[in-house]
């Protein structure tokens, strides 16, 4: 992705950022359910992430342990995959819990919603065509 001007090489628009009570094992959850890639990763003097960068697909997602300061909170994301129920699968064995199993929704996409153990929900989803419905 070429350089906007405004952002570094790579990184979209807008950026999400997560910040966790164990940003380590967020990592790996990423890693076992999208193929997330670590881009890098600094800890703090006790041990823990103080920031991260991991990639999913084209997008750079930002991660943390929470502090004192900025304590963990979970997050709602939407993420596009090549296979929801397999993506959707992966997640359960990663410790996830289903929201919804994998279906066909009216809105041209095959979805599934998950919570992952820190307490984020994930929409997964594989666009399959015609009319967006209420994404207009």
């Amino acid at each position: 992705m070429a350089s906007n001007g405004y952002a570094p090489r790579g990184y979209q628009t807008v950026t999400p950022y997560f910040t966790v009570a164990d940003a380590d094992k967020q990592i790996e959850f990423l890693q076992r359910v999208f193929g997330a890639e670590v881009l890098n990763r600094s800890g703090r003097e006790d041990g823990t992430v103080g920031h991260a960068e991991v990639k999913i697909g084209e997008t750079v997602v930002e991660l943390s342990t929470g502090s004192d300061r900025y304590p963990p909170r979970a997050n709602t994301l939407h993420v596009f995959v090549p296979d929801t129920d397999d993506c959707y699968a992966r997640a359960l064995t990663a410790g996830a819990a289903s929201l919804y199993e994998p279906a066909d929704m009216p809105y041209g996409e095959r979805s599934a919603g998950v919570e992952d153990p820190q307490g984020n929900h994930w929409y997964i989803a594989t666009f399959t065509g015609g009319d967006r419905g209420y994404y207009g």
